[in-house]
């Protein structure tokens, strides 16, 4: 969530960030809303004074009636006017919800076919050699979509003996990875309640867009990331300059309705309704950012490379971009398959729109207060992660090359 004052003082640069991110918002009617707001203010504390004043002429003696008369009549005026703020002051901040971060100088303006690469990696595999992920798994009975549809749903699934190990492996790897470069390890919950949710910032452009699923008659959704209990540990606290960079590692199944999927590559597993995830998180100081940025985005291709999957990088332009970020990188694997880069994992920039909706702050050396950074990335997303070491490690002849990095996590397996 943006400051009511941020945007009053840089109407134009929030009025850009939203068009270009593909938000409608009235900002007439936003900054009524505050001028409402601000008049209440000063008539509440103007009344508050008044209020002071009469309480403090009772003293040292029997007030007259008039005087009584008078407290008694901005006492009520008073409560009058305090519920008027109070219902503007949600007004407001319901308003300002709606209003997207702003986004960095050097995001590129456009749609997604806009989002620029900006690095390269890996030799591509030819079409060749390649083995669908879905055919090979069903044939080795590694997954069971089939009885996942019966149980659940379509697009939720059962992983079996070598890739149920295959996956427990790839999370091994990814934790080792993510705790040798500093990050604490946590387990979360799967559910967040509405104001963590709204804390997050996932504010659809449009209505059908929700993909989040609601427990019926609670407060609470299942996550769609760790992302979501991550920004809510530290909700409603203040934090010393001294403990900054917090950086976790959120380990936990991501449920998403996939709204809005229509026309995305959705076969097998690489687009489900269920999947597990290592999420990397950070906390930090707002000069901190930008470098915690681009140190989350080398552990992304750190592991990849050590996994030899060709992948490249592409700076997210505007239009692409969810309400949180300032900034996105995504990391897109070279998919033998399709002869295409697919989605593999994404580092963000969120700056201080996390942090004010959840009032995370920080208290600096000097005693001043601010808000903090937040920042996230993926470490293994690990149905995806699935699908790309399927097609770049899955033979003709059937069998399954273990990447070396796996091997400690599988008995030292060459193949399954």
């Amino acid at each position: 969530m943006l400051d009511i004052n941020f945007v009053r003082e840089n109407l134009k640069l929030v009025e850009t960030s939203s068009k270009e991110k593909g938000y409608k918002i009235d900002f007439k009617k936003l900054l009524k809303l505050d001028d409402s707001r601000r008049e209440l203010l000063q008539q509440v504390e103007d009344l508050r004074k008044q209020k002071n004043d009469v309480a403090a002429s009772m003293k040292g003696g029997k007030p007259s009636p008039e005087l009584i008369a008078k407290g008694k009549s901005i006492k009520e005026k008073l409560a009058s006017l305090e519920k008027s703020l109070s219902e503007q002051e949600s007004a407001l901040k319901t308003a300002l919800k709606s209003v997207p971060n702003i986004i960095f100088d050097d995001v590129p303006l456009g749609g997604e076919e806009y989002s620029v690469e900006v690095k390269a990696w890996g030799d591509h595999r030819s079409h060749d050699a390649a083995v669908d992920h879905l055919d090979y798994a069903t044939s080795r009975d590694w997954v069971d979509f089939e009885r996942g549809a019966k149980v659940a749903g379509a697009k939720f699934y059962y992983l079996k003996d070598d890739l149920a190990l295959l996956e427990n492996a790839l999370l091994q790897f990814g934790l080792k990875k993510v705790i040798e470069h500093g990050f604490t390890f946590m387990t979360v919950p799967d559910l967040v309640s509405s104001k963590v949710l709204e804390g997050c910032g996932f504010n659809p452009r449009t209505s059908d867009q929700s993909d989040e699923y609601y427990v019926e008659g609670e407060d609470l959704a299942l996550i769609a990331t760790a992302e979501m209990p991550l920004t809510g540990y530290h909700m409603d606290e203040i934090l010393d300059e001294s403990q900054l960079p917090l950086l976790y590692a959120g380990y936990s199944a991501c449920f998403r309705k996939e709204a809005g999927a229509y026309g995305k590559y959705t076969r097998g597993l690489f687009r489900v309704h269920q999947f597990n995830k290592l999420e990397m998180y950070a906390f930090c100081l707002p000069e901190q950012s930008k470098d915690i940025h681009e140190k989350i985005l080398a552990i992304e291709e750190d592991i990849w490379q050590s996994l030899k999957i060709p992948y490249h990088i592409i700076n997210i332009a505007a239009g692409d971009l969810g309400a949180p970020a300032a900034k996105k990188y995504d990391l897109e694997y070279w998919s033998p398959v399709n002869q295409k880069y697919q989605e593999l994992t994404s580092c963000s920039n969120c700056t201080d729109f996390q942090a004010r909706a959840v009032n995370c702050r920080v208290r600096r050396k000097d005693g001043k207060i601010e808000f903090v950074h937040t920042l996230n990335g993926t470490a293994i997303s690990l149905a995806r992660a699935m699908v790309a070491v399927i097609e770049n490690y899955a033979n003709a002849d059937g069998t399954f090359t273990v990447p070396d990095v796996l091997k400690p996590y599988l008995n030292n397996k060459e193949e399954l």
